[in-house]
């Protein structure tokens, strides 16, 4: 079981998002109000495998909050959640050590995903933000690896992805096999939901 803490002061939003993710995955939630109280669930209740704090609560002190819980021993992940923030607070905020930046106009889907890959270990960023800053410091595909992933994501075999490519088959299999590296994927389905999921298609 996943264990999050989730610290927000719109009591709405928090129990939204609260609800979605344990309804939707092994992730049980603890939910904070303000800064001071995730302080307080952080040494009652951690250690948690992330803790997502809102940008903009009371306590928090913008990046400063952030800087301070990311030395706390019972956080194993930290990620910062805004429905305002610049993406050059996203990027402070992962130069800081922070394990995500999670936009509050992200589909459910998506937010379901993005925190599935923070605590298995990577760094979320989203991908509108990306576009701002020039810089991806998550998947880097070439430009036929996005072709590969493409295929793959309309349903067509190596063989059809080959064809259309130009190419021979067994290029595609190396391309796969890349793909599935790069997204850490178990197989071709997977990678093509990660893709998805990361909007890289």
């Amino acid at each position: 079981m996943t264990r999050i803490l989730l610290a927000d002061d719109h009591e709405l939003v928090r129990d939204t998002i609260a609800a979605y993710l344990e309804a939707s995955s092994d992730i049980t939630i603890t939910r904070a109000a303000d800064y001071a109280h995730a302080i307080d669930m952080m040494n009652a209740r951690g250690p948690f495998d992330l803790v997502i704090l809102d940008y903009t609560m009371p306590g928090m002190e913008g990046l400063d909050g952030l800087r301070k819980l990311l030395g706390h021993p019972k956080a194993k992940a930290v990620a910062l959640m805004s429905g305002t923030a610049s993406p050059d607070v996203a990027r402070r905020a992962l130069d800081a050590g922070a394990a995500g930046f999670l936009p509050k106009t992200l589909s459910p889907d998506t937010l379901l995903s993005a925190v599935k890959y923070i605590v298995s270990g990577r760094i979320y960023y989203p991908p509108q933000f990306l576009s701002q800053t020039g810089d991806d410091p998550t998947v880097k595909l070439t430009p036929r690896e996005r072709d590969v992933l493409n295929g793959i994501c309309e349903g067509k075999s190596n063989k059809e992805i080959a064809r259309d490519l130009g190419v021979q088959e067994v290029t595609i299999k190396l391309h796969v096999k890349t793909l599935c590296r790069k997204l850490d994927a178990r197989n071709r389905t997977h990678a093509a939901m990660i893709g998805r999921d990361l909007d890289l298609v």
